[in-house]
């Protein structure tokens, strides 16, 4: 599996540059691995927040907290790594998958089918008094599922990393090339990301094996 610096080296590399990064936590003194150490971290969360990605998708007992709202029957504590919140469910369902998800959203549309998940009960999320995240929702004893916002690249998939070093060579073309020619091979990287996405969203809903519930267009359009 890849380290944060041999992703590094990777998006380096796609646009030609010196791709000899040792780390970026800390940087280890070159410009490369400073800029690297700068938008690595951007990159690698804006992808994970693109796609309910199985390596990084888990779920929990929620714990309950006091309750300043009418509005909502509960309110728990969101957990310290939740990047995604993704549904709300009863403990004790035996089918927790059969609403219709879109896989990802992306500047190009929705890609992939429609991932089957179930049984989600209603929530909405706020900010509690001491700025922490706050789960609000009718369903007592709630387990969230959620996306978590891993930091271990080790635990990225392969296609997840290539996707990810070309939206980090994206974001690093503009401060190593510079003017015209970064923008151009940044918009250049962004095309190669937006396949390499697509891909990685395919392999990763390859890895489920649900029944999509299927709206007919007909009800959909209405």
């Amino acid at each position: 599996m890849a380290s944060d610096a041999d992703v590094c080296n990777l998006a380096l590399s796609y646009l030609g540059d010196v791709a000899n990064v040792a780390s970026i936590s800390p940087p280890d003194g070159s410009a490369q691995a400073a800029l690297c150490s700068r938008f690595y971290p951007i990159a690698r969360d804006q992808l994970l927040e693109l796609h309910p990605w199985g390596f990084a998708t888990t779920r929990v007992a929620l714990a309950q907290i006091a309750n300043p709202t009418a509005s909502w029957l509960y309110a728990y504590a969101g957990p310290s790594d939740v990047l995604n919140y993704l549904e709300v469910m009863d403990p004790l369902v035996t089918d927790d998958y059969a609403v219709g998800m879109p896989l990802a959203n992306t500047m190009l549309g929705v890609i992939g089918a429609t991932m089957a998940v179930a049984s989600a009960q209603q929530f909405v999320v706020e900010k509690a008094a001491d700025g922490s995240d706050m789960v609000l929702t009718n369903q007592p004893n709630a387990v969230l599922r959620y996306s978590a916002a891993i930091t271990d690249s080790t635990k990225f998939s392969p296609l997840f990393t290539e996707a990810l070093c070309r939206l980090l060579a994206a974001k690093l073309a503009g401060p190593l090339l510079k003017g015209a020619d970064g923008r151009a091979e940044s918009a250049a990287q962004l095309k190669f990301f937006q396949a390499a996405l697509e891909k990685a969203v395919e392999s990763d809903a390859n890895q489920r094996r649900l029944s999509v519930k299927h709206t007919p267009s007909f009800i959909a359009n209405r």
